[in-house]
């Protein structure tokens, strides 16, 4: 059993043994981190800057009203719906200073999955952002909300300036639709009722909920992952860990003066929430928060302010950025740490990325049951392509065949996780928690791996989106990275069909890059990259795919269209 942990792998300076009993809860760690960074800037975001100091003092102001001004009380469910703006950390971490447990909920959710969320929840407030008081008012009569505070994009700027962009994004570009709240109160007046003001003190166990964090749903109706104060904690420690790598000459690669890390991935989804939200307490960072990536001449506007050191992202968006014309007019030369996460890295990518930025991308590989990350690449040159890295410290992994039995190194299985992070179930959902956690707490991800003799974790694939052609399984990350490679294509997709002869065959859709990329020169690509098995029988073009808003393909819809 100790041999799963893979102690004897880590790269220099990474600890084997995390005291995961260091701190009480989260608000425990982020009283600590205020205390210590006080001065320190915590959050930009709009032309605002926010210190750890400040951070304390707004959500300290935010749970003071929660805990005076409503009837919530420890335990009740307060959901979160808003991009990346400071008003997030400041509305999360109240909220946990006020006892409540959060519910994170994405922005571009349609009302259907806002009301099924909401009341699977049972949530009795909610903090939205008014771009969404549309859906909000549509869906509130099917919920137990009785409280909602309303977020406006320029809460945080002065009062001209704030007015300026509300104004903006309700007259000009006309991102608020109209609704009617008459009960909404201002997050701003929130604030205003309570600055200066302490929460009551609320006791909680590292055992007690923090956090509801709905699984993407690319598998089925999306559940609740119940993660613990123990379970964040516990991987803001292991993530925090891995920082403290040494390179070559006995140096940290992540300093102790506090990075400066561009956070575009969204924080209301676990792999941002517990890097760039969380993990952030314990070392002292400063996150600049993009609130919408998708808009790539502004994003680059902004990296071109800062000397950073770290940036978080995922295979599309390092695409993006990368085909700007003015994307080597950024200044990389502080740039130490690159990690994708959220859906598989194409070689491709990763290659280009290191030649334009002399940065190499490192992978990591999570799940939202695991708070999320369960393995990380190691830097200073000791990541391996391909590969999502070594197990966190405090993390043991095993390979299973479809009977439950253990299988050898490098025998491909199911990867199952056990350790501090694994969460304590499925909301109100006994039976999926049985069917997802053995008696023993191992954790059965669904993800086909291989663990290599060194420890290294490689993904093959999800075990629902495996394609068996005639006996032989066709992995579609495998078709999807090949084909991603031709130079005119911009992104693809693979699913298995039915298939008379074969039981399934596989279907390809792809983004060209270029529109002279014709079906006929795909398959002939296929025929020469692939065994025959694994050539794709149906090949459709496509504008676009469907993708859950951190960009992971949804084989599912389109296996149902």
């Amino acid at each position: 059993m100790e041999a799963a942990f893979w102690n004897d792998k880590r790269p220099p300076g990474v600890p084997n043994e995390v005291d995961f009993n260091q701190y009480r809860n989260i608000p425990d760690v982020f009283e600590s981190a205020a205390s210590k960074f006080a001065d320190r800037p915590a959050f930009s975001n709009l032309g605002v800057t926010i210190t750890y100091g400040e951070l304390d003092r707004y959500s300290a102001a935010f749970a003071h009203y929660l805990q005076t001004r409503t009837d919530l009380q420890p335990g009740d469910r307060i959901a979160v719906q808003m991009p990346n703006v400071i008003q997030f950390p400041i509305a999360v971490f109240g909220a946990l200073r006020a006892g409540l447990i959060v519910v994170n909920t994405n922005p571009l959710y349609t009302a259907r999955e806002m009301r099924h969320q909401f009341t699977d929840a049972g949530a009795k407030a909610l903090v939205y952002m008014n771009v969404f008081g549309h859906l909000v008012e549509d869906v509130l009569p099917d919920t137990e909300i009785k409280h909602l505070i309303e977020v406006r994009m320029g809460d945080m700027q002065s009062p001209l300036k704030g007015w300026l962009i509300n104004t903006l994004v309700k007259k000009v570009k006309k991102m608020v639709p109209d609704f009617n709240l008459p009960q909404a109160v201002s997050f701003k007046d929130a604030l205003k009722q309570s600055d200066g003001k302490k929460p009551t003190a609320v006791e909680k166990n590292l055992d007690d909920i923090a956090v509801l964090q709905y699984t993407g749903g690319t598998t089925g109706v999306a559940k609740g992952a119940m993660l613990t104060h123990g379970n964040l904690v516990a991987n803001m420690l292991q993530v925090y860990a891995n920082m403290q790598q040494v390179d070559k000459d006995g140096k940290k690669i992540m300093s102790e003066e506090g990075e400066v890390v561009i956070a575009p991935l969204p924080l209301y989804h676990i792999y941002a929430f517990t890097v760039n939200c969380m993990c952030m307490m314990i070392a002292g960072n400063h996150n600049v928060l993009i609130t919408n990536p998708r808009d790539i001449p502004a994003f680059i506007k902004e990296l071109k302010k800062w000397q950073f050191s770290s940036i978080v992202g995922l295979n599309t968006l390092f695409v993006a950025l990368m085909d700007h014309p003015e994307f080597d007019q950024i200044d990389f030369s502080k740039l130490k740490s690159t990690n994708s996460g959220g859906t598989a890295l194409v070689k491709a990518t990763a290659e280009r990325w290191k030649a334009r930025t002399d940065c190499t991308v490192g992978e990591g590989y999570g799940l939202t049951e695991c708070s999320p990350v369960v393995s990380a690449s190691p830097g200073d040159g000791l990541a391996r392509l391909g590969s999502v890295g070594l197990a966190v410290p405090g993390t043991a992994l095993k390979v299973i065949d479809e009977d439950g039995n253990e299988l050898p190194i490098g025998e491909r299985g199911e990867l199952c996780v056990k350790g501090p992070q694994v969460m304590k179930g499925y909301w109100n959902r006994p039976e999926a928690t049985a069917e997802s956690i053995t008696d023993d707490g191992w954790f059965k991800t669904g993800d086909v791996a291989i663990i290599d003799e060194d420890g290294f974790v490689s993904i093959v694939d999800r075990i629902k989106d495996l394609i068996i052609v005639s006996g032989f399984n066709v992995y579609p990350n495998e078709i999807e990275d090949v084909v991603s490679a031709h130079p005119k294509v911009a992104n693809a997709a693979a699913i298995g069909v039915p298939d008379e002869k074969s039981g399934e065959a596989v279907k390809l859709f792809v983004i060209p890059s270029d529109k002279s990329l014709t079906v006929e020169e795909l398959k002939e690509y296929c025929r020469e990259n692939f065994t025959g098995y694994k050539v794709p029988r149906k090949i459709e073009l496509r504008d676009e795919l469907p993708m859950t808003p951190v960009g992971k393909i949804l084989r599912r819809e389109l296996r149902d269209s």
